[in-house]
């Protein structure tokens, strides 16, 4: 079994949920969601954890989270801010919005020298979709193959509003062909509709859909590097524009330096979008652990 590391990205601002999700205890002992994350994913053979978080909150970070798993994985912090010195790049245009995540996988580079998997850290991926990962990296993964994990769109909408979602474009080997960032998805009526301006179009219940848990060959840094310089440089982002993974993944795949195998989920993705959803995210945990999902400490 090779090294593998779990980059996670945990430096998002939480701004329509109206706080740091990170850091809300939402388990039946306090536990967060990267807590649940972090022991599927030791569970599944990870052992390094890379955090890329905020400089302001590291203190809290670090005694409310990370330092409870130092025992058990190397355990690394990476600041994510948006002057983060990058090769190339001398003088950032002003901003106060972050990068986005592919600017966070970015500047990890120096950190990071073998396989790794990406996950969002307010996001529940279920222990099956690490162990699906874990597989992959020991097994497949290589500079020209890497690795999606799909989910069924019907599993990752929010009862209370609308999300945005990377819908997958899949081919009948299970190759991702492109994501298309949807915005605004929503069930209306039974049926699942994402809006484009003032117009609206159905999706599949079935779509593939990305939640960012992604399955990289370290030597791709390189690409991620490229691709932000021709995004800063050339782009001339607005404030509001952000370095999204999909863009590299895109670029990628129809240059055809690499192929992204989509490995399908059936697990039901938690997350907390909304102050609303909250609740329901702590009655899931709370039966998880009825049901002896996970045992009654984590760490």
């Amino acid at each position: 079994m090779s090294k593998k590391t779990l980059l996670i990205l945990a430096a998002g601002m939480g701004s329509r949920y109206g706080g740091l999700k990170q850091l809300d205890g939402l388990g039946p002992n306090g536990e967060t969601i990267i807590d649940y994350s972090v022991y599927d994913a030791i569970q599944a053979g990870f052992d390094k954890l890379v955090f890329v978080i905020r400089p302001h909150f590291e203190e809290e970070f670090k005694s409310k989270v990370s330092s409870k798993y130092t025992s058990l994985a190397e355990v690394v912090h990476v600041h994510q801010e948006v002057d983060s010195p990058i090769a190339g790049i001398d003088t950032f245009p002003e901003r106060e919005k972050p990068w986005g995540t592919g600017h966070a996988v970015l500047v990890c580079e120096s950190v990071i020298h073998e396989p790794f998997a990406v996950i969002n850290a307010d996001d529940y991926y279920g222990k099956e979709a690490f162990v699906q990962m874990a597989d992959f990296l020991d097994n497949r993964i290589s500079e020209n193959k890497n690795s999606l994990i799909g989910y069924k769109l019907g599993n990752t909408l929010s009862e209370n509003g609308h999300v945005s979602r990377g819908v997958c474009q899949v081919n009948d080997e299970l190759q991702l062909v492109e994501v298309n960032e949807r915005t605004k998805i929503a069930r209306e009526n039974g049926t699942i509709y994402y809006h484009d301006g003032d117009q609206k179009y159905p999706l599949s219940e079935e779509s593939y859909v990305s939640m960012n848990f992604w399955g990289f060959h370290p030597d791709l840094f390189p690409m991620f590097r490229k691709g932000f310089l021709d995004f800063v440089n050339y782009s001339r982002p607005t404030e509001k524009q952000e370095y999204f993974i999909p863009l590299v993944v895109d670029y990628l795949i129809k240059s055809g330096r690499s192929e992204f195998e989509v490995i399908p989920s059936n697990s039901t993705w938690i997350g907390v979008t909304y102050q609303e959803d909250r609740q329901p995210t702590v009655d899931k945990f709370a039966e998880m652990g009825q049901r002896g999902d996970y045992p009654e400490k984590l760490f």
